[in-house]
């Protein structure tokens, strides 16, 4: 089981059959320090395939972890394959700055 701390939260993945969710989780103080989905804030969806949704969904969860003083993270696929829309967010992520 994949364990986060307040100096590096766990990256905390879902994906439905059409989104993509990610949190970053402090499990020792049990708080949700930041999300992104591929929904926005007033409910449209991301233009593009799911890959390419997902991959704009891990480049704003690094944004939102800078945001909060985080660099890196330990990655939490929920049992998920690493592959398609997990490795492409992933890849947004690391390619926005956010170490694993």
């Amino acid at each position: 089981m994949v364990k986060g701390t307040d100096k590096r939260p766990r990256l905390a993945v879902y994906r439905s059959s059409k989104e993509i969710y990610a949190q970053l989780i402090d499990d020792v103080s049990g708080k949700t320090l930041g999300t992104a989905s591929s929904l926005s804030k007033n409910g449209e969806v991301f233009a593009g395939t799911k890959i390419e949704r997902a991959f704009k969904v891990g480049k704003i969860i690094a944004e939102v972890a800078k945001g909060v003083g985080v660099e890196s993270v330990s990655f939490d696929r929920g049992g998920y394959l690493y592959h398609g829309r997990i490795k492409s967010l992933a890849d947004g992520a690391r390619q926005a700055g956010l170490k694993f």
